[in-house]
């Protein structure tokens, strides 16, 4: 930790999250412990000065209203984060540190812009009526 600046509070829990666990499960030399701290606080402090370049000068542009519509396919949408399509795209998006509303917000899509490809959700609403979910029980069934 060579930075003369003072060490953020929040980098320095980090790294000390990540050593401990790090020991926890490695035998490292005493003489090697303190190469490791730096390393990982290099590594840590390093993140946080290429999150903030890429967040300031590389800001997502919005889709156009074609590419909005091509996004939306029956069998998945496709992300504007990596292109791919997948059938939901809720689990992706937290992969990404996004919830729905923020990923709407980021691309400046519609707020009834969908998270579930249609097919998916026709595919579980059929599954779902042949269990019987979502309906009261009957007064024979009661009996």
């Amino acid at each position: 930790m060579s930075d003369t600046a003072t060490p953020s509070p929040l980098l320095l829990d980090l790294t000390t999250g990540i050593v401990s666990a790090y020991l926890a499960n490695h035998h490292l030399p005493p003489g090697d412990v303190p190469g490791l701290v730096g390393a990982i606080y290099g590594a840590l402090s390093g993140l946080g000065a290429a999150d903030g370049a890429i967040g300031a000068s590389e800001a997502p542009e919005p889709p156009t209203a074609a590419e909005i519509r091509k996004s939306i396919r029956p069998d998945g949408l496709i992300s504007f984060i990596d292109g791919k399509a997948y059938k939901t795209l809720r689990r992706h998006l937290t992969v990404h540190g996004l919830d729905p509303d923020s990923y709407r917000a980021r691309y400046k899509l519609p707020s009834d812009y969908p998270m579930v490809a249609s097919s998916y959700s026709a595919k579980r609403s059929e599954l779902a009526k042949a269990l019987g979910l979502g309906q009261r029980p009957t007064a024979q069934a009661a009996e």
